[in-house]
């Protein structure tokens, strides 16, 4: 069963993350920030990360790299709900920056189940074929 861990600050959307992914046979740790996400690192083993960018706190950007930095082979799905009240003006890539910082995916807030389900389904074939290449290169 992969062991999934969702860092977000909205109680809502791990709830609704946990009872869907749950349903699809992932045992799945909830961190209600930061902070509470690398204590949950440090405790466990995880085949996948799921990290707000925006929290109270420790914010998501320094959260994505020090989570990449500690466990740089688990995949990490950043996502982001984030809106600005002024449209008119160009607004920062904050999905991309994530990326820049080690995510491995990025997801829009709000998303879809079956979004969220295939890019984790993505992430981790590539890091099982990331695996067997190192294991095949022994």
């Amino acid at each position: 069963m992969p062991r999934v861990l969702v860092v977000d600050d909205d109680p809502m959307v791990c709830m609704a993350i946990e009872i869907y992914l749950e349903r699809h046979s992932f045992q799945v740790t909830i961190a209600d920030g930061g902070e509470a996400g690398l204590r949950a690192l440090e405790g466990a083993t995880f085949d996948l990360m799921i990290v707000d960018i925006f929290m109270p706190h420790m914010r998501g950007f320094e959260s994505i790299r020090i989570f990449h930095e500690r466990a740089p082979t688990v995949p990490l799905i950043a996502m982001s709900g984030y809106a600005f009240a002024n449209l008119a003006s160009p607004a920062p890539d904050f999905l991309r920056m994530a990326l820049e910082l080690g995510a491995t995916r990025c997801l829009r807030k709000p998303f879809t189940p079956s979004a969220l389900l295939a890019v984790i389904n993505e992430c981790m074939a590539e890091a099982q074929s990331r695996f067997a290449s190192v294991v095949q290169l022994r």
